[in-house]
């Protein structure tokens, strides 16, 4: 239906993906008027964040003159990430000059799910080089600033994904996770992450499986419901997987519509190691486990003892491995070896750390992740539920988290704000990311919800309790499409 422009832009930004692709279905409107506000939203928006470094306008267009199709998202404008999903004939650089001229030839398992759900996508948004930071500066592109306060990092490594969803240029847009990068940048931009269990989306079929089974792909956007029906798109094996987690039976959405029964939920308010809980952080934790208990369910204490530092560096080190594959691999696409030039210093310097380890450090170092995973697992076990803070620190200024540094084990040694994220990469336990507070800079905190493997349902149902207790949809930052009606 023809409206004015402004009206539309309103509508837009007011409503989630669902609602989107409900208006659609509906022919109150089109993908193409959805198509115009987002690409306008980026060009408008974009220069103050930096989010969207690889735009397909043109195709986007063009996309929207085929019927909208029956997909759950038909219609629906959406973003991939620099560092996800492979899509036949578009760029995939990962933040990296080096990679500038590398177009995938075809589409993963998770590409095709997420055009049979019915997304239009309009680019890839930015992330730091090689993804390994949790922040989103790399030399490529530049920064992308955080829409809430642009002096502080809107996190990473999905930080552009991030960036634009929370600034409302599209509803959802696509995350990986493997050490924390959606929850991270969910919690610092005021949106829902969650990080699927281990197997729930399939690496096919170019990838079998991605640092034993450590990463995962996803995405970001700001409500509960949104992220279950996403999940309900892209969830799925192919043959051949090495992780299957258990199926739920029925869709997750709906199950959202069941009030979750008394549930015997775990919290923390300290840190596995490094600094204390900031004291705005610690108050976050709190007050949700009190509102938690205010719904009903049964609330304990428990300070969380898994050493988990001894992992950290044991994942590091099998990353290092990794990134030398990777890098070998990608040099028959390049047509090159990567040189020191290519890279910022601490990625050259994780590429030869990797080079130095050999076959049994590698095979020590899985096993003592995967020894973590039996800890982690057994720790958590009592519980239904585990709460923590997403990052243990307020999110760091622009600048902190500075990948020119040379030395590896000082740069991971940074890594106790998320002293929380990689535990449940290593497990396979999923876990999300929720907002549960603004500090008086306007900055987001979200707070981690861990469910016991394959229990995705769990974590929804109780997120979607905190979201209806208080909601944070209405919350809009200072960079953001459309006018805000309340705070």
């Amino acid at each position: 239906m023809a409206r004015a422009t402004s009206d539309l832009v309103q509508l837009y930004t007011d409503s989630d993906a669902m609602r989107l692709a409900e208006l659609v279905r509906k022919r109150d409107v089109t993908p193409a008027e959805l198509t115009e506000v987002a690409i306008g939203l980026i060009e408008a928006l974009d220069p103050k964040l930096n989010a969207v470094v690889i735009r397909v306008f043109d195709e986007a267009r063009k996309r929207t003159a085929a019927p909208a199709g029956d997909g759950p998202f038909a219609g629906v404008p959406f973003l991939l990430k620099d560092i996800g999903s492979t899509c036949a004939g578009m760029k995939l650089t990962a933040g990296l000059a080096y990679r500038k001229d590398v177009v995938s030839t075809s589409d993963s398992e998770m590409m095709r799910r997420i055009k049979a759900a019915g997304f239009n996508f309009l680019g890839r948004t930015n992330v730091p080089e090689n993804g390994w930071c949790i922040a989103t500066e790399p030399r490529a592109y530049g920064p992308t600033l955080n829409p809430w306060n642009p002096t502080v990092t809107p996190g990473g490594s999905s930080g552009g994904s991030a960036a634009a969803v929370a600034a409302r240029m599209v509803p959802m847009a696509e995350g990986t996770d493997g050490g924390g990068s959606i929850r991270v940048p969910a919690s610092c931009c005021g949106l829902v992450g969650l990080k699927p269990s281990r197997g729930r989306i399939t690496y096919g079929p170019d990838d079998v499986d991605i640092w034993f089974g450590s990463v995962y792909f996803f995405a970001l956007s700001r409500t509960v419901r949104d992220t279950a029906a996403f999940l309900d798109a892209v969830a799925g094996n192919m043959p051949g997987d090495p992780y299957t987690p258990p199926a739920l039976g029925r869709p997750w959405l709906a199950s959202l519509s069941e009030r979750p029964r008394k549930l015997r939920i775990g919290y923390t308010l300290t840190t596995p190691w490094g600094p204390a809980f900031a004291p705005e952080v610690a108050k976050a934790v709190s007050d949700t486990a009190a509102l938690l208990a205010q719904l009903g369910h049964e609330i304990a204490l428990h300070p969380f003892t898994t050493d988990l530092e001894t992992p950290w560096y044991a994942y590091n080190r099998v990353n290092a491995v990794q990134t030398v594959l990777d890098f070998e691999q990608l040099a028959t696409v390049v047509g090159r070896p990567v040189q020191e030039s290519d890279l910022v210093p601490f990625n050259w310097s994780l590429l030869e750390r990797g080079r130095t380890l050999s076959a049994t450090q590698h095979a020590a170092s899985i096993n003592v992740m995967r020894k973590a995973n039996q800890q982690i697992q057994m720790e958590l076990l009592p519980f239904d539920v585990f709460l923590t803070p997403t990052l243990t620190q307020l999110p760091r200024p622009v600048g902190y988290w500075d990948m020119n540094e040379p030395d590896v084990d000082r740069y991971n040694a940074k890594w106790t704000d998320a002293a929380f994220m990689f535990a449940f990469n290593i497990s396979g336990l999923p876990a999300m990311s929720v907002p549960a507070a603004w500090t008086d800079q306007s900055v987001p905190l979200g707070v981690q919800l861990v469910g016991r493997y394959g229990d995705e349902a769990t974590i929804l149902r109780l997120a979607a309790q905190i979201e209806e207790a208080r909601p944070w949809i209405g919350r809009r930052p200072a960079i953001c499409g459309g006018t805000a009606k309340n705070h």
